[in-house]
């Protein structure tokens, strides 16, 4: 007997196959930051946390583009000058924003069209509020970032014309990270600001902080998140400077952060006032990166108070290089990389935090 051919089972199946080359394509689209883009670009100021590369192009010491940073980045675990063993919180917030999967360094000899179209990082290692902090450190200053940002919108543009600069500035999330160079360099290892105490400080800090963010502001951002100081005392560097023989946290560090994130949030405030048109958000990382670094078990971590490169107590930069310095068996066991900047598990963590808590504020019209 013939068995007769079964239309329906086969109409289904044509279906599922139509349905999974959507699902496909749809995956393609989202991973290319297509339809599913909740902002157009993320367009990043600050220091080493959010630099993945800038400081390569430029004259300085400062550098992280030789192994072991890089250790865990991508396929080929090469460094990028990003001050980490991966990934940094810019680029995980811009893969969460549905933009790209990494964001580049303004001054990297690969920048493509899109590249600029998208978003990039003005942010270089080293740099701070305090105008001195650059000049020691003869890195890219938060001012000349801001003249960076000028060149920039001129060629998007170029490229892409009056309408693509309009949607940037008014969609565009503009995120800025500085500040704990300024306590952990210039006021305590250098002590080039000897006249001013902890409180008188933490003031200069906010105002250059605040001055940044409303030249900003009035370059035509409006969408604008800055990044609150860390319990800088609490690294692992400062610990070994300044926290004794036992290695305690530095009160003296925390006080100026304390005191800077009080002082920055209420200036926030009064600029978003000021500039109705705005949304400015102030991102408090203190208490939560706290947690983390007293129970460093809860998120995963059996360590907190040490680096994972060479010894874990002072290396950093140059001092954390292939040649002298070995990395740590298990690197996700470490809160902490070198002896200054978190893991890519620890900005992981970071990051998903404030995407949770703040950046989705920025995103609502």
């Amino acid at each position: 007997m013939q068995r007769r051919p079964n239309t329906s089972r086969r109409a289904s199946l044509a279906t599922a196959a139509v349905v999974l080359v959507l699902v496909v394509v749809l995956s393609a689209e989202s991973a290319k930051g297509g339809s599913t883009r909740a902002a157009p670009a993320l367009i990043v100021f600050g220091d080493s946390i959010v630099d993945p590369g800038n400081n390569n192009a430029i004259n300085t010491i400062i550098k992280a583009n030789f192994p072991p940073y890089g250790h865990d980045f991508g396929q080929n675990h090469h460094p990028t000058g990003r001050f980490c063993n991966g990934r940094i919180p810019t680029d995980f917030i811009a893969s969460r924003l549905g933009i790209k999967e990494l964001l580049p360094a303004y001054l990297s000899p690969e920048l493509e069209t899109q590249d600029l179209l998208t978003g990039v990082s003005f942010a270089s290692g080293g740099t701070g509020f305090d105008p001195l902090t650059p000049r020691l450190a003869s890195v890219i200053s938060m001012s000349d970032q801001l003249s960076m940002f000028q060149q920039y919108k001129d060629k998007v543009r170029a490229a892409a014309g009056d309408a693509r600069v309009n949607e940037l500035m008014d969609k565009g999330i503009f995120a800025i990270c500085a500040g704990s160079d300024d306590v952990a360099n210039t006021y305590f290892t250098m002590r080039a600001r000897p006249g001013y105490d902890h409180a008188s400080y933490a003031s200069l800090l906010v105002h250059h902080a605040a001055a940044f963010v409303d030249d900003l502001v009035n370059a035509g951002a409006r969408r604008v998140a800055m990044i609150g100081m860390p319990p800088i005392g609490c690294v692992p560097s400062q610990r070994t400077l300044s926290g004794g023989i036992e290695r305690g946290c530095s009160e003296g560090h925390n006080e100026i952060a304390e005191a800077y994130n009080a002082g920055m949030k209420r200036r926030m405030e009064e600029l978003e006032r000021r500039h109705p048109r705005t949304k400015l958000v102030f991102m408090d990382i203190y208490g939560f990166l706290l947690d983390m670094m007293m129970r460093p078990a809860v998120y995963g971590f059996s360590e907190s108070t040490m680096g994972c490169c060479g010894t874990g107590l002072l290396e950093v930069s140059v001092l954390c290089n292939g040649v002298t310095s070995s990395v740590c068996d298990r690197v996700t066991d470490y809160l902490f990389w070198d002896s200054y900047h978190p893991t890519e598990k620890a900005y992981k963590i970071l990051t998903d935090f404030v995407f949770q808590k703040y950046v989705k504020k920025l995103l609502l019209d």
